[in-house]
C-alpha cells in the first residue's frame, strides 16, 4: 500500500505513529478475529489501519482531518471491511453502526487532548465495548493505574468499568512529528454493565467529584460524617485513600 504524504496538523494535536513494532504489538493486544468489529479513532495516515484490516475484522474509522478523508478511502478502496468517517469522535452517534454493548472493541492512538473526554463518553455513555486499546500520555497511564493511597479521580472513574493495564511503554521516538513526551499503551477490560450499575457508578463519580475537589481535606469536609460511618469508613480518611470498593459502599449508604 502506498502511503499518505500530509503533514502533520498541531491544531489536532497529530503525532503519527511510525513505528512498526509498536503498531503490531498494538494490533496483537486487542486480539482480533475476524468476527470483530474495530472502532478506531484517529486513524491518521492509516499505517495502523492497515494492520488493523490484516485480521479480516469490519473497521470503522473515524477521522476528523478533512484532509485525510479521501486519500484514506483511496488506500482502503479495495477492503470492503473498512470504513473510513469524517467526524468528531466526541459529537458522533454509534447508533449508526449498530454498536451494541460488548460487540466491539476500540482501538486508537489519540491526541492527548481527548483523552479524558474520549474515557469519559467511551466508558460511561457508549454501549460498552468489550476492549479498549488506546494510546496515551505516560503522565495520564500512570494516573490510570494509580491505587490507594494514590487514588484519583481518573483512576476511580475507569475502575468502575474496567480493568486497566499496561500494554507497553513507547518513546517519544516514535512518533512523526516527535512529540514533547513519552506514551504507553494501555489496555482496558471493559465489564458489560446493565443500567442499574451505571446508575451505582454516576453516583460514585458524583460523590467523588466534590471530594477530589478538596482531596487536602478529610472526607467530612464533602460527605456527611453520619454516611462514612455507615459505610464502615473512618472519617479522618481523605478520598485517594478509598478504593473502588469503599467507594461504592458510600455510594449504596447515600442512595
Amino acid at each position: 500500500m502506498h502511503n499518505i504524504d500530509i503533514p502533520a496538523k498541531r491544531s489536532l494535536g497529530q503525532n503519527f505513529l511510525i513505528n512498526e513494532g509498536v503498531l503490531d504489538r498494538i494490533v496483537e493486544a486487542a486480539d482480533i478475529t475476524p468476527s470483530d468489529t474495530i472502532l478506531e479513532v484517529g486513524p491518521g495516515k492509516g499505517a495502523l489501519t492497515q494492520r488493523l484490516a490484516k485480521t479480516g475484522a469490519r473497521i470503522i474509522a473515524i477521522e476528523k482531518d478533512r484532509r485525510l478523508i479521501a486519500p484514506l478511502r483511496a488506500l482502503f478502496a479495495a477492503h470492503p471491511t473498512v470504513t473510513i468517517e469524517e467526524g468528531d469522535i466526541l459529537g458522533l452517534e454509534l447508533s449508526s453502526w449498530n454498536l451494541a454493548a460488548g460487540s466491539y472493541k476500540v482501538v486508537a492512538n489519540i491526541p492527548y487532548y481527548l483523552t479524558g473526554q474520549l474515557f469519559r463518553r467511551m466508558l460511561e455513555l457508549w454501549p460498552s465495548p468489550s476492549r479498549a486499546i488506546l494510546m496515551v500520555q505516560r503522565e495520564v497511564a500512570d494516573r490510570l493505574l494509580a491505587t490507594p493511597p494514590n487514588m484519583n479521580l481518573l483512576a476511580l472513574s475507569v475502575r468502575l468499568f474496567a480493568e486497566p493495564s499496561i500494554v507497553m511503554q513507547v518513546s517519544r521516538g516514535s512518533f512523526r512529528p516527535i512529540p514533547e513526551v513519552d506514551s504507553t499503551v494501555v489496555r482496558l477490560d471493559i465489564r458489560n454493565t446493565d443500567e442499574a450499575t451505571r446508575r451505582m457508578n454516576a453516583a460514585v463519580l458524583t460523590l467523588a467529584k466534590k471530594a477530589f475537589g478538596q482531596k487536602r481535606k478529610q472526607l467530612t469536609a464533602t460527605i456527611p460524617l453520619e454516611t462514612l460511618l455507615q459505610a464502615g469508613i473512618a472519617p479522618t480518611v481523605r478520598p485517594q485513600e478509598l478504593s473502588v470498593e469503599d467507594w461504592l459502599r458510600i455510594a449504596s449508604t447515600v442512595q
